[in-house]
């Protein structure tokens, strides 16, 4: 299965250093869109097909939040996991987002390793633990 894979944190070394973690991960990646906040987030699935976003939570214009609240308001997260990657580490924000529709949960700064599992995980990939 190759992936394609939405991007979405407000700052372009952050959306490069996940781009490059996931490309060396060994996943199957046809395509990696990024996305500077959650406005641009809704824009990229608006007119391209995703199968897994990765986003951000603290961002301009539109946060984290905000983007999982209309994504599942939209019926996307139905059909499209996503996972918050994140600095908050908190129990509180976990179970917010959880209850938003998010279906993963990484706390930056995180190993490859790490994100691989936690992609392979929520796409129900068959070796994912």
């Amino acid at each position: 299965m190759s992936f394609r894979i939405l991007i979405v944190d407000d700052s372009p070394t952050m959306r490069s250093m996940i781009r490059r973690v996931v490309w060396l991960s060994g996943l199957e990646v046809e395509t990696i869109f990024e996305a500077g906040d959650g406005i641009e987030a809704l824009e990229v699935v608006s007119r391209e097909w995703v199968d897994v976003i990765l986003t951000d939570i603290n961002m301009p214009r539109m946060n984290g939040e905000e983007l999982i609240r209309r994504l599942a308001e939209a019926g996307i997260t139905e059909s499209v996991p996503v996972i918050v990657i994140s600095t908050d580490a908190t129990t509180l924000r976990r179970e917010n987002v959880a209850t938003l529709g998010a279906k993963g949960y990484i706390v930056k700064p995180f190993l490859p390793e790490a994100l691989k599992d936690e992609i392979e995980r929520v796409m129900g990939v068959a070796n994912a633990e």
